[in-house]
Formats: structure tokens, sequence, C-alpha cells
């Protein structure tokens, strides 16, 4: 195929892109047909959109590579598989089949853990993340609190693959990854860690998320938390009121209608000032607690 400019441009593959991803129902097909593009060619999402205000012409085999990237995302494949990388916050991840995509309300989740984290007068505090995935929230934790000695655990050998690759490419050198049962996690660090973290599954089993992107290609272990989907809940309570110091923190991420739940879960078993928070979009998502 030519290398040669075609009669096409940037805007026009864009507006073509952009019609794909709608007709599939892609959400927010402006932006996914920028990044789209914007990965075939090389350059970030705002030289995509100068490029099309300029009309600048685009290759044969660039068409071809947007066309075919376009027809994977309108299958609805997530655009992080189809990348190969995940932001979030200040990280760049690599995410792909088998590892849970970290999305953005979590990153505001995760600043409570590192709030907590940084308010702790130790010169090394400990914090410690249950079913850590891509490695998103304990590699947050780790590089935004340097100082501070990060524990991470990932059951999927499918997940755990992507976290080691992603703990390598930190260049952190204050994360200790193991792979294995939360259940079983860290018993050296009892009554030692001052902030606990989890994003456990919490889909009820008999519940069907309504976005293909996550049905359709998370992996069923990071969504699916049994009947009310709070299993993995009552077990991360029992494991972390094990492994945090008095005064301790406990941070949790949670579908919207399960925070009443939570705190009440929580209080049962002796935890204190346990809190809803809602993100963003004013939807509950976050439940912290003290040891």
């Amino acid at each position: 195929m030519s290398d040669a400019p075609s009669a096409f441009t940037v805007r026009s593959l864009r507006d073509e892109t952009v019609a794909v991803l709608a007709q599939a129902g892609v959400p927010d097909p402006e932006v996914d047909a920028d990044l789209l593009i914007g990965f075939a060619l090389g350059v970030g999402r705002g030289r995509v959109q100068a490029l099309a205000v300029m009309a600048s012409p685009v290759k044969e085999s660039d068409i071809a590579r947007v066309r075919g990237l376009a027809s994977r995302r309108a299958t609805r494949e997530p655009l992080q598989h189809i990348t190969g990388t995940a932001p979030f916050r200040s990280l760049e991840l690599a995410v792909g089949p088998g590892v849970f995509v970290p999305r953005p309300e979590t990153e505001q989740v995760v600043q409570f853990a590192i709030d907590a984290l940084r308010a702790v007068p130790s010169p090394s505090p400990i914090g410690v993340d249950l079913g850590t995935g891509s490695g998103a929230i304990a590699l947050a934790m780790a590089t935004e609190v340097p100082h501070a000695r990060v524990f991470a655990i990932e059951k999927s050998p499918e997940a755990i693959a992507w976290t080691r690759r992603n703990v390598e490419s930190s260049g952190a050198t204050n994360v200790e990854l193991v792979q294995g049962d939360l259940a079983e996690a860290f018993p050296e660090l009892d009554a030692t860690v001052d902030v606990v973290i989890s994003n456990p599954p919490y889909v009820p089993d008999a519940a069907i998320p309504r976005d293909p992107e996550v049905r359709l290609f998370d992996p069923a272990i990071a969504l699916y938390g049994g009947e009310d989907g709070l299993d993995v809940v009552r077990v991360i309570s029992s494991v972390a009121r094990r492994l945090l110091r008095p005064g301790g923190t406990l941070v949790l991420e949670h579908g919207e209608l399960q925070g009443a739940q939570i705190r009440d879960l929580l209080t049962a078993d002796g935890w204190r000032a346990a809190a809803t928070h809602r993100d963003l979009t004013t939807r509950d998502r976050a439940t912290t607690a003290l040891r």
C-alpha cells in the first residue's frame, strides 16, 4: 500500500471515525476518534485536533490503520486494550486482556489513601492495596508518597503479569508485590499498617453491567462479588482489621447504591467513623473508616 498522501485529510478521517464510533454507540466518539488517530499517527490528542483544523493530508497507510482501529473499537473493545495503555493520575499503565482497566473515578478514591499516608507522622508509613489488578492504586500511592512503603497483592495470574510490568516500568522501588489470596495477605504486617485500600469486585452476581466494554472484556474475577456484591468487602473488613494499627484508615471503592450497606457492615465489625464520599458526578463512590 502506498504511503503517499491521499485526498483524505485528518479532518475528513476524524469525521469518518467519529461517525463509525457514534453508529456503534461508543460513548464520547469524538474523544475516542482523536485518541485512535493520535495512536496511529504517534501524536497527542491536541495535535490531532490541530491537524484537523489545518486539514492536513494523511497517508493511505495511516488511513487504513485508523480504519482498522476504529473497526475494533466499534465492536466495543476497550480503547485501552487497543492502545495497550491506560492513563491513571500521573501514570501510564500497560493493560490488556486479563486485567481490569482502571477507571477515572478511582483516581479520586485513591486520593483518600494518599492523603491519609501523607498525614502519618512516621518517616516510612505503610500502605496496602488488596487486589491490586493493574497496580494503579498501589503505584499511585508509591509514586505520590515516595517515603511510604507500599504492599500490593493480586490473586489472578493473568492480572499480575500486567502488574509486574507496570511496577517495573514505573521505576518505583518502594512497592512489594505478591501473588496470593487477599484473605491471607501480609501476616508479617499485622497491626502495623497505616492505610489499607481496595477497589474490590462489587457487582452482584445477577447484575449485568450496562457497558459492553465491562461486560465482555473485564475479567469476571474483578467484577462480581457474590449475591449482594459484598462478599469480598466482608473479607476485606476482616483482613484490614488484622493489618491496620489502631487509628489506621480503610478506603473502599464501591457501587453508587452500596454506601449504606457498607457503612453498616463496617460498623458491625467494629470500625469507627464509617463515612461515604461522593465522586465528581455526585455518586456515592468510596467509604472510609478508622480502625
